[in-house]
């Protein structure tokens, strides 16, 4: 372990990865990802963070939390933390300034991390080795072919879980679940997401359709904006099915609402937006607090790191799209393992390093 070293800089850059073909969820469609890179350097070391937003966040870094940042002590990551948040004062907290922060923090963590020798997971004193993951995808721009083929992967994979999209075409998605629980058998769990899609009623209606087909995790069944409605699905659910949202959260009071109003069975968070691993930390007693479970939300290999250092985690999201781009953009990327991600205790900090030559064609 080397003495207190100091920040020296930070570099940002974002990239955007085209998708072989359009995709589209209840509510949404988009036909790239982008992700913003940091690395925090010092001295010779350098950590690496990243998150799934606008390339506006790596503008957001550049000329506001560089500042906060550079020439911090590399294990104050807390107090850099709360300088990068105080920084963003007059932009606002939610949205691409929150998940600007949520790169810079991951960058900081592994910095820190790299600086000690140890693996990230093990830098925040591990409440487990490795994380369950599900497969998350499913997309309403598949077809019925196209999605059987992709959750039956998952299945084939060891994945215990798989999730779809559903909600653009409301009429249809009681036929594509049940395509969806032909494709998996009986023995894999199988979750929607509507990604806020439904009205109340209908939500309740379809939560018992997909009933019949053995789903047990119905995902933004309406909007997570509307926690009176959530609360309403949840106590109007068939037995063994789950409500569930958070993954828009930016900031803890965000987090606290929605448990205060017993809007969900298990709270959902998304690492590269609320914040960063310290913010995902403090979510993690939210719901340790409420004897709930965490399930975090995208980013798989973040994910898997933090997710080792919360008290109560169900599982962990292994998304289509993110797994895509972490293969394509890092060397290091996890695979699962018996249905799981095990960080690597051997590999400092996320295990990870920017393929540069690779990246630089998806560069902004």
């Amino acid at each position: 372990m080397r003495g207190h070293e100091r920040v020296d800089a930070l570099d940002v850059g974002a990239y955007t990865v085209p998708l072989p073909a359009p995709e589209s969820d209840g509510t949404l469609r988009w036909d790239a990802t982008t992700v913003v890179v940091v690395e925090a350097h010092a001295a010779t070391t350098v950590g690496l963070g990243y998150s799934y937003t606008s390339a506006g966040a790596a503008t957001v870094v550049h000329d506001q939390l560089a500042d906060a940042v550079v020439g911090t002590d590399v294990f104050a990551t807390g107090s850099a933390w709360l300088d990068m948040v105080r920084s963003i004062r007059n932009l606002g907290r939610p949205g691409v300034a929150s998940s600007a922060i949520a790169a810079v923090d991951v960058a900081l963590w592994d910095l820190r991390c790299r600086v000690l020798g140890i693996s990230l997971a093990h830098g925040l004193a591990p409440f487990r080795a490795a994380v369950p993951a599900y497969g998350s995808g499913g997309f309403t721009s598949l077809s019925d072919a196209e999605l059987s083929e992709q959750l039956s992967g998952w299945a084939a994979l060891g994945l215990p879980a798989v999730k779809m999209k559903v909600g653009r075409e409301p009429e249809r998605d009681a036929d594509r679940v049940a395509v969806a629980r032909k494709a998996v058998g009986d023995d894999v769990a199988l979750f929607v997401d509507a990604n806020g899609a439904y009205s109340r009623q209908e939500a309740l209606a379809r939560a018992r359709e997909f009933a019949d087909h053995g789903v047990t995790w119905f995902e933004e069944p309406v909007s997570s904006d509307d926690l009176e409605g959530l609360r309403l699905v949840r106590d109007g659910a068939p037995p063994g099915m789950q409500v569930t949202a958070g993954e828009y959260g930016y900031d803890l009071p965000y987090f606290r609402r929605m448990l205060e109003a017993g809007a969900v069975d298990c709270l959902q968070a998304d690492v590269t937006r609320c914040g960063g691993i310290t913010a995902f930390r403090q979510v993690g007693a939210l719901t340790a607090a409420r004897s709930l479970d965490l399930s975090s939300h995208t980013a798989p290999h973040v994910s898997a790191h933090a997710c080792c250092g919360i008290p109560r985690v169900r599982h962990l999201e292994w998304f289509a799209d993110h797994v895509r781009v972490e293969s394509l953009l890092f060397d290091g990327a996890l695979q699962p393992r018996d249905g799981a991600l095990h960080p690597d205790p051997d590999r400092p900090g996320l295990g990870l390093e920017l393929k540069r030559a690779d990246a630089s064609r998806y560069r902004r």
